[in-house]
């Protein structure tokens, strides 16, 4: 790849700075922390370094999105204006994602706008496990744009091999399949699928594999863990079915209000996570991950 093309500099904003200053140590380039500004009435003013070239990398994982979204619509364009010729978004957890049809008449399908509009805004991105179910791939959501979703499921199976004896994997609901497999493949780990019915947004039903957790360490894996209620259902159903031990691992820890907590209360031993959010969890990180996908981007 010409150098030109090969990330020049990484932004950045403080609280997650210690992401990425792991990346921009692994892709050798500085590292600019844009500095922020709140005016009165909510309004942002970001300040950006006064002089960028060739390709830069913003790194911004969307987890409370709302107004992250802001800062990286404002970002792009103010690289450019400063010298930037390429801008490429580094998102380690995309937001928007869950909403991919109208289920019914009227509703937004916020993934299509949302993504058509970081399409339109950012010359690449890059993504780890996005939440695509019903959508096979992140092409389909950004198609104006060179969009790469790479998934950290092999890493937490790699954590996992290594911290647990002989786990039992098992995924909290057939969603999760994909996950699981991938998670489970590298070292042949046991694995399985719970289903399940949702009732709404903290209420679900949750049904067992026919598989025997006796006696055995189980790791439920997620792409995300966010009100926490479909690993509570089932980490409740492992413990009285006489399952050894319960431990959780997700690649984001969004971990709304109570879920950690209540999750723990659960009898839930370890709860590990990447870094693709920031959080008390955070064990395994993605980094190496972005740092490839970004060189080669």
């Amino acid at each position: 790849m010409p150098a030109s093309l090969l990330p020049q500099a990484l932004l950045a904003f403080d609280d997650e700075q210690p992401l990425a200053q792991d990346l921009a140590a692994t892709l050798a380039v500085p590292l600019h922390l844009i500095e922020r500004h709140r005016f009165p009435d909510g309004e942002l003013k970001l300040r950006l370094p006064a002089q960028l070239q060739g390709t830069v990398v913003l790194l911004r994982s969307l987890h409370q999105p709302n107004e992250k979204l802001i800062e990286v619509l404002l970002t792009a364009p103010g690289a450019r204006a400063v010298g930037a010729q390429r801008v490429l978004l580094a998102a380690p957890y995309l937001a928007y994602m869950r909403q991919d049809i109208a289920f019914r008449p009227g509703e937004v399908v916020s993934q299509r706008h949302i993504g058509a509009l970081l399409a339109s805004t950012f010359d690449g991105l890059v993504t780890v496990d996005p939440h695509l179910h019903r959508i096979a791939s992140l092409d389909e959501v950004m198609p104006a744009c060179t969009a790469v979703s790479l998934s950290a499921a092999a890493l937490l199976g790699d954590w996992l091999a290594a911290h647990v004896d002989r786990p039992l994997l098992l995924g909290p609901d057939e969603e999760a399949a994909q996950w699981v497999e991938r998670a489970a493949q590298a070292h042949g780990l046991d694995h399985a699928c719970c289903v399940k019915q949702r009732l709404g947004d903290r209420e679900v039903e949750i049904a067992m594999p026919t598989v025997d957790v006796r006696d055995r360490a189980v790791v439920l894996i997620d792409d995300m863990a966010s009100t926490g209620r479909t690993l509570i259902g089932a980490a409740k159903q492992c413990l009285a079915l006489g399952a050894a031990s319960v431990d959780v691992a997700v690649t984001h820890a969004l971990f709304v209000g109570d879920a950690l907590p209540a999750l723990r209360a659960t009898g839930v031993r370890h709860v590990w996570s990447t870094d693709c959010v920031p959080h008390e969890s955070n064990a395994v990180s993605v980094v190496p991950l972005l740092a490839q996908a970004l060189q080669r981007l």
